[in-house]
């Protein structure tokens, strides 16, 4: 009675965690039908474009005369934060790397005179998108830390930047990175198919196999918090239909996701982390289609990542979404060329 009740108050502790908002969950669907989706949550308007990168671009890690440097392997299609960082994207070879908050994170301390190479957070999600094709590919490698990961404060705010990496790839693994105590943990798994914000990953496993013995038919969490967001995702995900169709499975993800939303123009005085979902993202990496839809917008648009010319010296194309654009279907037409964003860094 005793391990039930203190099970009962750790639960009741993890509720009430106040986080910033966003959801990410991958549904893993018969013959390597894999798709990944994600909300961006954010209290205020944040000013998103998709971008489309060729091969063989030049890339720095921003961060001074030791940022590490890199040439793109990979074309990406991907959605920018203001256009200086990217929040999320889908590679060529299947590979989806999205940026969600995580306040608990804590960097390692940078020196920007000594031999460790430097690569600002806001670059974090590209080099990835960039360098690797597969989960276990990326792990191998940043296991090893080869860089430190450098953060700094939102350009014209107070607000320090926190975040944790997740990664899934076409054959349907995952691994979540995050910086806890100035150390880098990995978690990976198959199984990890869900990540919200606070707590620590870890924290988010524990709180769901407690609701995973209470039949989501009968009650699921339905707060706006992370980690009952996390509880929802994890059930949804896998009562919706297994099916190889794409039509019927991306309106199944993105029903999810819309799910685990927060209703446009939420707010509350006691509560300030918790906030409206500005845009999602459902990206097939099965077929290497990237779907976005805006809250500000009525329809919802793909791109088709195989009808661009990713060669190295293609053009980088964007598609500018300022002043509330609209696009329907199929995008990729809509595309401009454009000069690559610089990363902000420090």
């Amino acid at each position: 009675m005793k391990k039930l009740f203190a099970l009962s108050l750790a639960v009741l502790a993890l509720l009430s965690f106040d986080a910033k908002a966003c959801t990410r969950v991958v549904y893993k669907g018969p013959n390597g039908n894999i798709i990944t989706a994600r909300s961006m949550d954010w209290k205020d308007e944040i000013a998103a474009n998709i971008w489309v990168f060729p091969r063989g671009l030049s890339r720095s890690g921003e961060v001074g005369p030791q940022s590490v440097q890199w040439k793109s392997k990979y074309g990406s299609v991907i959605a920018s934060a203001w256009d200086i960082a990217t929040t999320d994207g889908l590679n060529e070879k299947g590979l989806v790397a999205n940026v969600l908050w995580l306040v608990e994170s804590n960097y390692p301390k940078f020196d920007p005179a000594g031999q460790k190479k430097g690569l600002t957070i806001s670059a974090w999600a590209q080099y990835v998108l960039d360098n690797y094709a597969t989960v276990a590919e990326a792990v191998n490698d940043l296991k090893d830390e080869p860089f430190v990961l450098v953060s700094d404060y939102i350009p014209g705010t107070q607000k320090f930047t926190t975040l944790h990496l997740s990664l899934s790839d076409a054959s349907g693994d995952n691994a979540i990175f995050e910086y806890i105590d100035g150390k880098l943990v990995i978690h990976h798994s198959p199984k990890y198919t869900v990540m919200t914000n606070s707590p620590t990953f870890g924290d988010q496993l524990a709180l769901n196999n407690y609701w995973a013995g209470i039949p989501g038919t009968v009650m699921l969490p339905g707060t706006n918090r992370a980690a009952d967001r996390f509880v929802r995702a994890s059930y949804y995900i896998n009562a919706i239909p297994q099916t190889e169709d794409t039509r019927t499975s991306v309106a199944s993800v993105f029903s999810v996701i819309r799910n685990c939303s927060v209703p446009f123009g939420i707010s509350s005085e006691s509560e300030p982390n918790i906030s409206s979902t500005r845009w999602r993202s459902v990206a097939d990496q099965k077929n290497k289609v990237y779907y976005f839809e805006t809250a500000l917008t009525p329809n919802t648009f793909w791109v088709d990542l195989k009808k661009f010319d990713l060669s190295e010296n293609a053009k980088t194309m964007k598609l500018d979404l300022t002043n509330h654009a609209t696009f329907s279907g199929l995008s990729n037409d809509n595309f401009k060329e454009s000069k690559p964003f610089t990363f902000v860094g420090i």
